[in-house]
């Protein structure tokens, strides 16, 4: 059995809520030997819709724009109801 087969052998028995450590595993493994292991993955469709949603809103002009800073945006966030 190769490396590669023992490795996925062992993350198929990982539960789902342990794959993020396994993800920056192999990210950070990734970047010290030079690869771009992010290059390749196309944003999903949560993301997608959310890129169409602010494009829209700079196409048309609509929607709230907020000016100030992070901690600011969130405190006003967080009195929302």
């Amino acid at each position: 059995m190769s490396y590669r087969e023992l490795a996925q052998t062992i993350i198929d028995q990982l539960p789902e809520d342990k794959m993020i450590f396994v993800v920056n595993i192999l990210a950070s493994l990734g970047e010290m030997s030079g690869v771009d292991v992010y290059a390749q993955l196309p944003p999903n469709s949560e993301t997608m819709r959310a890129i169409e949603e602010v494009d829209d809103m700079i196409k048309t002009g609509e929607g709230q724009h907020f000016e100030g800073s992070t901690a600011d945006f969130f405190a006003a966030w967080m009195e929302e109801d």
